[in-house]
């Protein structure tokens, strides 16, 4: 469907629809996520590099939130914004935290033409409503290739209250497949942030590399971390295999991952890792063939898919995953770890003296037992360290501990019975969240892993199931796409993937349902992808079209 018949089914819309989002943000306002509440007002505020932040109070919590604006700044005018303790200047934006607004990272925001103005209950409320202002300006203010400094930016005027919908709004980004660069990692943090994204879960290792540094193990990055080859085409394709031939690999250095993680802080994004076990698992055991059940010896994996060589379950196994547990919790300050527990075969435990050894001692019926066993173990270590787990819902086949959160990505099911069953859930449905899959014509677009999940499924995705009653659905703690990188080969095209489908999670995570149209959305889209081309991001640019215009 072009845009054209876009704005007509939009022109042939309710009236209802139409009062209903002049409450929300009026035509000149292009925000995404859409706010709670926004009243337009007559007039603008000039934003120059004279204008003054005001803190109350001056605390480390606020200057973390006003401090990637001023990067902004910098950029824009040639130099940071001056930010002094709070005073009732003309000309300044105030920043004032007050428990009356009730959702800690909440806010509200006031814009007038001698000032603005933002009331929030927690530094993170600060932070977005900069957000806001930073979607309130005009695009150029994104250039990073700018010759000279801009003289003055005008913002309109304006009331908003705004609060997100779920407190967890997160993308996976799989560096295991594909390395992206830790630059692009803070690329892609800046841009959800920009969309009031909070979480980027971190999938570092997997069959095809593992990626973050381990110094008691240095083998699993100088030889888990690299493959001699890769499949050319869809694994699913016709067989022989053909092969790049080509070694490819990298990984990030425990200082790698610390300037991340300050990134990451500044912009308010909580950095979850992911430590593939007891599956997903050849890159490792390349490199440390002992804790196999085989004893090896294998090789990084080139081909995407399932590999039946796995953690084997003997003691000193647990041993070696709880040294890399220990390097892993110093260095991320996550309440969380992902620790997998999906896609994990069981034909060598099943023909394993050493899994069958301890079946017998620990009083195990079969070998799915065995998988409750292990990932039970894991999660106890991690409770002791202070840290509790998520899961792929495979983790709900057996019994785990209410501390533990399940990540629904086989549809809802496993989200929907973690409610009903008490647990905290994360809803990522392969259906609907899955940025791997193509967004328009598969003939027209890069490789893919295969399905169809255009702008408007991920905008239409409601995580909270109807079967569920309020209770349980508290226990739907927020939603996240998965970006898959088994066919990504470049940056530009993990862009391609991301954006703007990101943008329509953004109003999916932090938007509330009754204010959410889509007819509305793409009217609101178009700057912001101006702000996408001023920030030098290769966004999707299929979006106002479908299959059959091409």
């Amino acid at each position: 469907m072009c845009i054209m018949n876009r704005l007509k089914r939009y022109l042939a819309a309710s009236v209802s629809v139409f009062a209903i989002m002049s409450q929300i943000c009026a035509a000149e306002i292009n925000l995404v996520p859409v706010p709670r509440k926004c009243m337009e007002r007559s007039g603008t505020f000039m934003l120059t590099p004279d204008t003054k932040i005001c803190l109350s109070p001056r605390s480390d919590g606020m200057m973390t939130a006003v401090s990637s604006w001023n990067s902004l700044m910098v950029s824009s005018f040639g130099k940071a914004l001056a930010v002094i303790p709070e005073q009732n200047s003309a000309g300044s934006i105030r920043c004032i935290l007050t428990d009356e607004i009730e959702n800690p990272e909440g806010y509200r925001l006031e814009v007038t033409g001698s000032s603005v103005t933002i009331h929030a209950r927690n530094p993170a409320g600060v932070f977005y409503a900069f957000q806001t202002l930073r979607q309130l300006l005009p695009p150029e203010a994104e250039n990073i290739a700018r010759d000279k400094p801009a003289d003055s930016f005008s913002i309109p005027c304006l009331e908003i209250e705004d609060s997100p919908e779920f407190p967890y709004r997160g993308i996976m980004l799989d560096a295991a497949r594909h390395f992206i660069p830790k630059e692009e990692v803070k690329t892609c943090i800046d841009i959800m942030a920009f969309h009031k994204l909070n979480v980027l879960h971190w999938h570092l290792t997997d069959d095809q590399g593992w990626r973050i540094e381990i110094k008691k193990y240095p083998k699993l990055t100088t030889v888990g971390g690299f493959r001699d080859k890769t499949i050319i085409g869809h694994a699913r394709g016709p067989k022989p295999y053909k092969w790049n031939m080509s070694r490819y690999g990298g990984f990030y250095t425990q200082e790698d991952i610390k300037e991340v993680l300050d990134y990451a802080e500044e912009r308010f994004v909580t950095v979850i890792p992911e430590i593939e076990m007891p599956g997903h698992s050849v890159a490792a055991l390349s490199a440390y063939p002992e804790y196999s059940c085989s004893g090896g010896p294998f090789e990084v994996e080139g081909r995407w898919g399932i590999f039946n060589d796995v953690f084997c379950c003997k003691e000193k196994t647990f041993g070696f995953l709880q040294d890399i547990l220990d390097e892993v919790t110093a260095l991320f300050p996550s309440e969380y770890v992902h620790i997998g527990g999906d896609e994990c075969p069981r034909v060598r435990w099943d023909n394993c003296t050493h899994c069958q050894a301890r079946m017998k001692e620990e009083g195990l019926s079969s070998s799915n037992d065995l998988q409750i066993y292990f990932m039970n173990r894991i999660e106890e270590y991690l409770n002791s360290k202070g840290k509790r787990i998520i899961g792929w819902d495979e983790i709900m086949d057996g019994d785990i501990s209410g501390r533990a959160v399940v990540m629904s990505w086989r549809g809802e099911k496993g989200g929907i019975k973690a409610a009903k069953n008490g647990y905290d859930a994360i809803m990522t449905p392969n259906e609907y969240m899955y940025f791997n899959r193509y967004q328009y014509d598969p003939s027209l677009e890069p490789l893919a892993n295969g399905g169809f999940v255009p702008l408007e499924k991920v905008y239409d995705y409601h995580p909270v199931p109807e079967i569920l009653n309020d209770e349980e659905a508290r226990h739907i703690k927020g939603v996240q796409a998965n970006l898959w990188t088994e066919y990504i080969t470049s940056e530009d095209q993990l862009e391609y993937m991301l954006f703007p489908r990101t943008a329509a999670l953004s109003e999916v995570a932090w938007s509330c349902p009754e204010n959410r149209n889509y007819d509305n959305f793409l009217q609101r889209l178009p700057l912001i992808l101006k702000h996408y081309s001023a920030m030098g991001i290769n966004y999707c640019r299929w979006i106002f079209s479908s299959r059959e215009d091409k």
